[in-house]
C-alpha cells in the first residue's frame, strides 16, 4: 500500500471535525492499547496539522465546498481585467477591487461544480473548436502578442474557454431550456402596455456591436474581453465580422464580445428610435442604416468612440400595432423571455450561493486587520 505525502493531502472543514473526532478516540485507544496505536495517532496528528495548515494558509483566498482559489490565481485575474490602471489605486480601492474580482471567482467555481455535478462539462472537441476560432483571425505571431498582452498562456485561454461552455450549459439546461411564454402571457403584456406599440412616427430598431481601442473603458460583457489599443481593437472587430459572417449568432456574440456597457448585456440591443433621430448622425451613416432591410449587419464602420458594427432589427412605420402582427407577438415573447430569464439566472445564482460552502479567506483577514486597529 503506498501512501502519498502529507503536503499533498487537501482537506475540507468537514474532514477537519472527523479528524478531531478520530483523534480523541485514538488517544482513548492508545491508552489500551500504548505499542498498536503509535502509528495511528502520528498519521492522526499529521492529518490534523495538515488541516489546520490548510484553514489558515496565506495563500489561499478562498475555498468553494474545499476547493481552493489561490492568491496567485486570484493575482493573475487581477491583471487580466485590470491590465493598465490609469492611476494607482489606494490600498482601500485595491482591496475593494480584489474582493469583487475574487466574488466572481467564486461563482465562477461554484456555477462550474455545478455543470461538474450534473455531467454538463465541456468536452475537448468543443474547446479546441472555440481556441481555433480565437485564433483564427490572427496570425501565430499575433496570436501570441494577444495572449502576453492579456497576460495569458493559450492553456490559460483553454482552462476559460472550457469554464465559459461548462456554464453556458448549465445556464441552458437549468433555465434557459425551461422558461416558456403562454399566448395569455403575450396578450395580457399587449393590453397592459398598448400605448407603446402607437408609433407616433416611422421607427427603427438597431442593434450594435462595439469594440473601444481605450484600455480605461468598463465592459460588461460575459468574456470580460476588452481591447487594449488600435491594433488589438481592429483585430477584435475582424474577428467578430468574420464570425458573424460565418452565421453566429448576433446577440450571443454582442453578449460576450461588445464594448458598450450599456447594450452588451442585451445582446447589442438598441432599441426602437425614431428615424428623425438619424438626422443626428453622419450623412453617410444615416443613409446607410436607411438603406439596409431588417436583418442586415453593416460592415465595421470606425466611430468615435471605437469600432462598430450595426444590425437593423427592424423598421416600423407610424401608426398603431396590432397584436395580430407577428413582429408584435415576436417582440413581446422575447421581452417576456429576457425578463424571465434575467430573473431566473439572478436566482439561480442566489440559490446555488447558498447551496454551497464558501470560505472567504481574504474577506476574514480584511475584517481582522480592521478589528486589531
Amino acid at each position: 500500500m503506498s501512501l502519498r505525502p502529507f503536503s499533498n493531502l487537501q482537506f475540507t472543514n468537514e474532514d477537519w471535525e472527523k479528524s478531531y473526532n478520530e483523534c480523541l478516540l485514538m488517544t482513548l485507544l492508545r491508552v489500551t492499547f500504548p505499542r498498536r496505536s503509535s502509528f495511528a495517532l502520528l498519521i492522526c496528528l499529521a492529518f490534523n496539522q495538515a488541516c489546520i495548515k490548510r484553514a489558515s494558509s496565506p495563500d489561499l483566498a478562498a475555498s468553494v465546498n474545499g476547493r481552493p482559489i489561490t492568491n496567485v490565481e486570484l493575482e493573475k485575474q487581477i491583471s487580466i481585467q485590470f491590465p493598465q490602471p490609469a492611476d494607482k489605486p489606494s490600498d482601500d480601492q485595491l482591496m475593494i477591487q480584489k474582493l469583487e474580482v475574487l466574488r466572481s471567482m467564486v461563482d465562477q467555481e461554484i456555477m462550474m461544480q455545478r455543470a461538474e455535478k450534473l455531467g454538463l462539462m465541456a468536452v475537448d472537441a468543443d474547446v479546441d473548436t472555440k481556441f481555433a476560432e480565437y485564433k483564427s483571425p490572427y496570425t501565430q505571431e499575433e496570436f501570441q502578442k494577444q495572449l502576453v498582452t492579456k497576460k495569458m498562456t493559450a492553456e490559460d485561454l483553454k482552462t476559460r474557454i472550457r469554464r465559459d461552455l461548462s456554464i453556458e450549459k448549465l445556464i441552458n439546461k437549468e433555465i434557459s431550456s425551461q422558461i416558456n411564454i403562454s399566448d395569455k402571457d403575450v396578450t395580457d403584456f399587449y393590453n397592459s402596455n398598448k400605448g407603446s406599440f402607437n408609433l407616433p412616427e416611422p421607427q427603427i430598431r438597431l442593434a450594435t456591436i462595439l469594440v473601444s481601442p481605450n484600455p480605461e473603458v468598463n465592459v460588461r460583457n460575459l468574456k470580460n474581453d476588452k481591447a487594449q489599443n488600435e491594433e488589438g481593437a481592429r483585430k477584435k472587430i475582424q474577428m467578430i465580422e468574420q464570425r458573424i459572417r460565418s452565421g453566429e449568432d448576433f446577440a450571443m456574440i454582442a453578449q460576450n464580445y461588445s464594448e458598450d456597457p450599456s447594450s452588451a448585456p442585451n445582446g447589442g440591443d438598441l432599441g426602437f428610435a425614431a428615424l428623425s433621430s438619424l438626422d443626428k448622425a453622419s450623412p453617410e451613416l444615416r443613409k446607410l442604416l436607411l438603406s439596409m432591410p431588417p436583418g442586415q449587419v453593416s460592415s465595421v464602420i470606425s466611430t468615435p468612440e471605437g469600432f462598430r458594427i450595426l444590425k437593423v432589427i427592424s423598421k416600423e412605420p407610424a401608426g398603431q400595432r396590432d397584436l395580430k402582427d407577428p413582429k408584435v407577438q415576436q417582440t413581446i415573447r422575447q421581452t417576456l423571455v429576457d425578463r424571465k430569464d434575467q430573473l431566473r439566472r439572478q436566482a439561480y445564482y442566489e440559490l446555488v450561493r447558498n447551496e454551497a460552502k464558501v470560505e472567504n479567506y481574504l474577506a476574514n483577514s480584511i475584517v481582522e486587520a480592521g478589528a486589531k486597529k
